[in-house]
């Protein structure tokens, strides 16, 4: 079989190709012909563009979550039992140590409360140590108001997401009271813990989950609020390639969790696991689109079937005389694959460079729609970020190209497979 579709390709020449790419750039006497194969050419140059552009879009919201959440969270995080870590100097240093680890931050995270005037809000209060954080984390980059340096020890001074700020009516210089929910006995009963403590600060990660839900305080001051005395939560690590960070947890885990430790058990976790619904969504919504666009691109593709069929119908008596001069079975075959071939790669490389041009440029052309038509693509609240990204791959636009040309050749081998059976002597009764 390999043999006869190597011989089957040998066997092209230049007659060939004259004749097909003639009988594709032809004007026929029927038009309808003519229509149908413009119909595909557009058909299939829409399915690819389709195609890319969505696949640029769904990647570059994968990117662009990732780049968020990373931003705020970390690539690996060591925690022990009951939310505590007592040895944490020493698990931080052994980290930085091993390969792949870049810097590591211990923190303090717990719930509280927050009040400021008629507002308030329940939030996630993380304890940092400043120099340390910005290793792990590029937080810092996301400040709009002050400094993630200006946390000191002592200084009871508290970073608030921009949502969460807003929601709280608070702003900067406004004294914000954090309820703990851990409660101290007093001869009155129990009272939560309170301290008061002055926003200096204000970030927006572009993750609503974060900004509005999220608060910063100095290590040392949460350490008063919630009496972690010489504990953290945990330790947090960067890397120096975050899709290894599975890897390196294992190993991690692996070597603290030794049968011979008397500390207890430690759990390590990485980007992935910490957020693997969002990524899992998304690659499962790139798989589906991927198919339904290709289904696209393969209606558009068949329809070249029904133009070759009428081809053929309408170049019987053409057929005949070329093969009474000498033409193969094979040679006829060929004509119209070349036919059917050279729509579907026309088509296939408008959509392409009308795909790559349009993915490059969304940043550009979604603020004009939006703006043009007072309506918003993404809602912050719902999609997580309220911008349409796009990361153009071109290993996708290489796939998108093939499977585009490879479908559009499957639809011409059957009336091609036809032409070559039409019997001469019958075609040329009636002529």
């Amino acid at each position: 079989m390999l043999q006869k579709i190597k011989s089957f390709i040998a066997s092209f020449s230049v007659f060939e190709l004259f004749v097909g790419m003639r009988y594709t750039r032809a004007k026929r006497k029927n038009h309808f012909i003519s229509f149908i194969s413009l119909t595909s050419m557009i058909g299939i140059a829409l399915g690819v563009a389709a195609l890319i552009i969505v696949l640029s879009v769904m990647n570059g919201f994968q990117k662009d979550l990732r780049t968020r959440i990373l931003g705020v969270a970390s690539h690996l995080e060591i925690t022990g039992s009951n939310n505590t870590l007592s040895d944490w100097p020493n698990i931080a240093e052994s980290s930085v140590k091993r390969e792949h680890v870049l810097a590591s931050a211990p923190y303090i995270t717990a719930q509280a409360m927050l009040s400021y005037g008629q507002g308030v809000q329940g939030a996630i209060i993380r304890g940092v140590i400043p120099a340390a954080e910005d290793k792990v984390a590029d937080l810092g980059k996301s400040m709009r108001v002050g400094s993630l340096n200006d946390l000191r020890a002592g200084e009871f001074g508290i970073i608030l997401g921009t949502d969460l700020a807003y929601n709280l009516g608070a702003q900067m210089g406004d004294k914000v009271v954090v309820m703990a929910p851990q409660g101290q006995f007093t001869p009155a009963g129990v009272v939560p813990r309170l301290k008061q403590f002055t926003v200096i600060g204000l970030f927006s990660s572009g993750m609503q989950e974060y900004d509005a839900g999220l608060a910063l305080i100095h290590m040392d001051d949460a350490a008063k609020l919630y009496r972690m005395d010489n504990k953290v939560s945990g330790v947090r690590l960067k890397l120096d390639d975050l899709f290894i960070a599975p890897n390196v947890a294992a190993s991690i885990s692996k070597d603290l969790n030794q049968p011979s430790n008397p500390t207890g058990a430690y759990y390590v976790t990485d980007w992935t696991q910490q957020h693997s619904n969002f990524f899992k969504a998304v690659q499962m919504e790139k798989r589906v689109m991927f198919i339904i666009l290709t289904l696209i691109v393969a209606v558009a593709a068949f329809n070249i079937v029904s133009t070759l069929v009428m081809a053929v119908t309408d170049k019987r008596a053409d057929i005949a005389i070329m093969r009474t001069f000498g033409a193969s079975p094979a040679s006829i075959m060929a004509i119209f694959i070349v036919q059917g071939a050279l729509i579907g790669l026309i088509g296939t490389l408008i959509g392409a460079v009308f795909g790559v041009i349009v993915a490059l440029n969304i940043d550009v052309i979604i603020p004009f729609i939006e703006g043009l038509f007072h309506i918003q693509f993404l809602a912050k609240d719902v999609y997580q970020i309220s911008e349409v990204p796009s990361d153009l791959i071109w290993s996708d636009v290489t796939t998108i190209v093939i499977v585009s040309f490879v479908l559009s050749l499957l639809a011409t081998l059957y009336p091609s497979w036809r032409a070559s059976k039409i019997n001469p002597a019958e075609a040329l009764r009636y002529e």
